[in-house]
């Protein structure tokens, strides 16, 4: 996309009209949403953002967003992107600064959605495209009880105990570049293969284990699944070769439990400096195939 055009600056004549493609910083609790993606007669994260945003905008607004998250599921970190026309934001409320949204929609979303920063960036960049990496954790109790009651929706139970070291033995068996097909959800022309670059736990302060998992991208039930595999040998039930032989199974893996979504929120997205967007966006359109399981990575 071409950088934004100064409105004065006319063509044969005719002013040329402007565009200003904006980012967002976004968090939300999930409990109450069916998802991150639009869908009819449903409660949506996206829906309710574009509603609110075409309001105060008072122009239709399309988000594109780094990683749609499923229903249940938060976010602390998620990102996305729309492109708006200049005039838009040359209101008295706004007064062309972009970050002045933020208390302008604060009034009109509701409590367990909120934009937290916005600022306005070049036509390169692509909340999804240009990201080379998506950050998420997973918050999971093995108390008896369960989650505590004041963080019950934003933390997943777990029947049995689970041993820490186990756990982290599990999870650092399945990094690297892999074909993750046994851990996620059938999608016709996505590819399962990932480069899992972070997959680790530790205690906080409450006994909640907290993990954190880091790749170039995920695919559908991705997340979830890996918490579910890595949980079923800290608690025994299964060992560490049948983690890593899960690697080797090219469709998904009925063995593999699928751990809740209350406890998964994606917390960060990273992207390169702005002098590399464009690049990165060629890049990661590039699907991967087998091939690429003999080294070098690539997004998407």
């Amino acid at each position: 996309m071409t950088q934004p055009v100064d409105p004065r600056e006319g063509v044969d004549g005719f002013v040329v009209s402007s565009t200003v493609r904006l980012r967002l910083l976004i968090g939300y609790d999930g409990t109450d949403f069916s998802g991150w993606a639009t869908q009819p007669g449903r409660r949506t994260v996206c829906e309710t953002l574009e509603t609110a945003l075409a309001t105060v905008l008072r122009e239709p607004v399309r988000l594109t967003v780094a990683g749609r998250t499923d229903a249940g599921v938060h976010a602390t970190g998620q990102v996305a992107h729309f492109d708006v026309p200049a005039a838009a934001l040359d209101t008295r409320s706004i007064g062309g600064d972009p970050s002045r949204l933020v208390r302008r929609l604060a009034k009109l979303l509701p409590d367990d959605v909120r934009i937290k920063a916005v600022d306005a960036v070049s036509g390169d960049f692509d909340a999804r495209f240009s990201a080379l990496a998506r950050r998420y954790e997973y918050r999971l109790t093995d108390a008896a009880w369960g989650p505590e009651p004041l963080s019950a929706r934003r933390t997943a139970d777990w029947p049995r105990p689970l041993d820490l070291t186990a756990l982290n033995a599990a999870s650092a068996s399945l990094l690297g570049l892999n074909d993750f097909a046994a851990f996620c959800r059938f999608r016709e022309g996505s590819t399962t293969i990932r480069e899992l670059q972070e997959f680790s736990w530790r205690r906080d302060d409450e006994g909640v284990l907290v993990g954190r998992v880091v790749a170039d991208a995920f695919c559908w039930s991705m997340v979830r699944s890996l918490v579910g595999a890595v949980a079923a040998v800290a608690e025994g039930r299964r060992d560490l070769d049948w983690c890593v032989g899960l690697l080797a199974e090219r469709t998904r893996s009925a063995e593999v439990p699928v751990a809740q979504a209350r406890g998964l929120a994606l917390a960060e997205v990273y992207y390169p400096p702005p002098a590399e967007w464009a690049a990165r966006n060629e890049r990661t359109r590039d699907v991967r195939s087998a091939t690429d399981l003999g080294g070098g990575c690539c997004g998407g």
